[in-house]
């Protein structure tokens, strides 16, 4: 590992289940934000300060919808041939997390004042943020906080607060304003997005609805209140003031000394997209008013209800090291708060935590995420996959654009078109259409739903394999071989080269995989071949082509450094030590000019090793070695996903300091910062890559030949780690201590699986089994 990658000290307290901040300091606020945030992959909410600050404090007061975004024209200096047109960026919200609060005339904030006690939790087992303090103001008035929140992930468009404070020492007037404010911006857009349409209140309901200035998509929020004093059942009303881009409501209450006041407010979210037509506003007041009819704890009993189903089903338990077990179920936690789940959303590089790559979605999805959700909960994988198919024809047309036929996947969009100015590292990045395929692939898999794969799935494997067939050539001075030149691999330090090695392998995995559904939707459902291929306009020789290009793809090997060669020129360029690179000048994308990135044998992150592990049976243990050792020296890491590819490769080839070490740095990324941006937002496929470190990694876990093989093993430090997965309908608990493996069929009649090389079957009458580590 470089220098500059060494485990850091924990920023958080260590909690198996809670990330809990002891101290208050404001200099952290925007990174803090990041941490405490909360989602359900429809809404996200960044872990604001809900009273704000006196003083200016850094940060990002964030709300999001996903795939709620708008479009803004990209401007080139100058202007190449099918460059894209239009940029896409989440948008940031209305406001509705903002409140005021006043102890007579006496405003209260964190940074006035003084805190005598202090906590925030983010309680991961209950997908909530709690406050609680006792704050004492610049004159001497005393009083007792308790907060809390929640964004439902039972109840979608639902989220939840609740103010208790007690005064401890005074009586007085307590004067509450809570809003909903749409004068609102992105810190990337020239222009504000959204216009305001309606607004006001209907039967206590205060409404916005605005409007984007482009997409010409809707959002409407509502939002209600129950507030009350203790020991009285009746409920105050508030005064509501409606202005031009906000709506208030306001309370002024006549408080005893330690008479607890309780505010509860309830907001609803809707949104139509481009693929949506429906009466947003009408659909958000009458979820806020189901929401206050339910009332706050019987919504947080619907959403506990939910995790708990979650965490049954996924939960890593690791033995031995609190920092790693505190570290993975934050990383969990928030692959769901962020996740998309109806088909038409992804999950965003940054998922719904900031504005960082302005809420984009990346290849990262298939190729890290999905796993995590595919082997716990398979449907949330199909709704990533069907996010593919309902874009399709936006890759269409971006084939179409690059003068290709069939289909070509953007690098980074949301709304399903490429977004991203810079080719070199977006457009050329050619392999993402076998990244896509990838990931059908394992579902198909791993679910066994062939509904589909003949609705859905070889619609995209066919017009995706349609382009490899054009994108490259047979070769005359490589031996005829097939040939795909002039594309970038997951390394974009390296762009524009020629057999990039990742690339030409899973371009191959690509077309047999075509070609294979075609013979199999012939036999299995020959109206719907036929269909499928009137459709498309298909020929035979297409399928042919296929085959013939797969079989002569060109794999690069060099038999002198009995390696894979990343590209046709990577080994011949001229060597660099990147452990004399200063840590100032780090990342190298925000600091050296292309050109020297490009001139020298440096990669940004994994690519031929991630090769290997997608792959991971066409290649030996002595080959996945000896690229480790070429490659690792030569990796900066500059990207978040490679350091989780690095620990897998490392279990399995015996090198277990690296691979916990990698583990550490990648299961710890956001909480300890390890970037110094996590203030933008969370980094997703990293935090699905530490379940990967595990799973794939300390427990060996591939599959290939339709059936799961296990090599695990323990980390000296831990002293076991448990961990489940669901394959074809049977749910598989492994547990691993220093000695030995407990494999236990949880569901399921029967299950077959390899551990080592000793195959094993499970029925429900002998369920469980006891074998040792190798």
């Amino acid at each position: 590992m470089r220098s500059f990658h060494k485990n850091k000290q924990p920023i958080y307290h260590l909690d198996e289940w809670n990330i809990i901040e002891k101290e208050f300091q404001k200099n952290n606020n925007d990174r803090s934000e990041t941490i405490f945030s909360l989602g359900n992959g429809y809404i996200g909410m960044r872990g604001t300060i809900e009273e704000g600050f006196q003083s200016d404090v850094a940060g990002c007061k964030g709300s999001y919808i996903n795939g709620f975004y708008e479009s803004e024209e990209i401007i080139y200096g100058e202007y190449q041939y099918a460059f894209p047109l239009w940029g896409q960026t989440m948008l940031n919200i209305m406001d509705t997390q903002s409140i005021e609060l006043f102890f007579d005339d006496e405003r209260f904030t964190m940074d006035r004042g003084h805190l005598e006690t202090y906590s925030r939790v983010l309680h991961m087992k209950d997908g909530k943020v709690s406050r609680q303090f006792i704050w004492q103001s610049p004159t001497g008035k005393k009083a007792e906080f308790n907060i809390e929140k929640f964004i439902s992930l039972k109840d979608i468009h639902i989220t939840a607060f609740q103010l208790s404070v007690r005064p401890l020492n005074f009586s007085g007037i307590v004067r509450i304003i809570t809003s909903i404010n749409g004068d609102v911006r992105n810190e990337n857009l020239r222009d504000q997005a959204l216009v305001t349409k309606e607004k006001g209140i209907v039967d206590n309901a205060m409404y916005l609805l605005q409007q984007t200035k482009k997409t010409k998509f809707d959002i409407a929020c509502g939002m209600m209140h129950c507030l009350k004093k203790e020991g009285l059942e009746s409920y105050f009303n508030p005064q509501y003031f409606i202005e031009e881009k906000e709506v208030k409501a306001c309370w002024e209450i006549k408080v005893e000394k330690d008479q607890l006041l309780i505010l509860e407010k309830f907001t609803a979210f809707d949104v139509n997209r481009k693929y949506e037509t429906k009466k947003v506003l009408e659909n958000a007041i009458k979820e806020v008013k189901r929401a206050c009819k339910m009332g706050y704890k019987e919504l947080l009993l619907r959403h506990t209800e939910f995790l708990k189903e979650f965490w049954e089903k996924t939960d890593v338990i690791i033995k031995g090291d609190l920092a790693l077990q505190q570290g993975i179920r934050f990383n969990m936690l928030q692959l769901l708060q962020s996740v998309g789940r109806d088909g038409y959303t992804n999950i965003a590089a940054k998922g719904l935590t900031g504005e960082g790559y302005e809420g984009h979605y990346f290849w990262d999805t298939e190729t890290y995420i999905l796993p995590f959700f595919l082997y716990n909960n398979p449907e949330i994988a199909k709704s990533l996959v069907m996010y593919r198919y309902n874009t399709l024809n936006n890759a269409r047309e971006r084939a179409r654009e690059l003068d290709h036929p069939g289909a070509l996947y953007p690098w980074r969009t949301i709304g399903g078109e490429e977004t991203s100015a810079y080719f070199e590292a977006s457009t050329a990045q050619y392999h993402i259409n076998a990244d896509v395929v990838y990931a059908i692939k394992k579902y198909v898999e791993a679910t066994e739903d062939k509904e589909f794969l003949v609705n859905y799935g070889v619609e995209v494997v066919w017009e995706t394999a349609r382009l490899w067939a054009d994108r490259g050539g047979f070769i005359p001075m490589r031996g005829n071989k097939f040939c795909i030149h002039e594309v970038t691999g997951p390394d974009e330090y390296k762009a524009g080269v020629d057999n990039n090695c990742y690339t030409n392998y899973m371009a191959q995995m690509h077309l047999y995989y075509a070609v294979e559904l075609a013979e199999w939707f012939k036999k299995e459902a020959s109206e719907k071949y036929l269909e499928l291929k009137r459709k498309l306009e298909l020929q035979e020789e297409e399928i042919l082509v296929w085959k013939k290009a797969a079989d002569n793809m060109y794999l690069p090997y060099n038999e002198e450094l009995g390696i894979n060669p990343q590209d046709d020129s990577f080994i011949y360029k001229e060597p660099y030590d990147i452990e004399g690179i200063q840590v100032e000048r780090l990342p190298l994308v925000f600091n050296w000019h292309p050109l020297n990135i490009w001139r020298y044998q440096i990669c940004k992150q994994a690519d031929v090793l991630l090769l290997m592990l997608l792959l991971s049976e066409k290649f030996s243990v002595e080959l996945k070695k000896a690229n480790f050792d070429y490659y690792e020296p030569k990796t900066t890491h500059d990207s978040s996903l490679s350091a989780c590819i690095f620990s897998v490769i490392a279990s399995e080839v015996g090198y277990k300091n690296y691979a916990y070490n990698y583990f550490m740095q990648t299961a710890r990324m956001d909480l300890d910062d390890y970037n110094n941006n996590v203030h933008k937002g969370l980094h997703t496929a990293s935090m699905a890559g530490a379940w990967m470190c595990v799973v794939n990694g300390f427990a060996g876990m591939r599959v290939f030949d339709e059936m799961l093989h296990f090599k695990p093993y323990t980390p000296e430090k831990w002293d076991a780690y448990k961990f489940s997965i669901l394959y074809k309908g049977r749910r598989l608990t492994i547990e691993v201590n220093q000695k030995e493996t407990t494999y236990t069929l949880q569901e399921g009649n029967k299950l077959s699986f390899y551990h080592y090389d000793q195959e094993i079957q499970l029925c429900s009458e002998n369920n469980r089994i006891i074998v040792g580590n190798n």
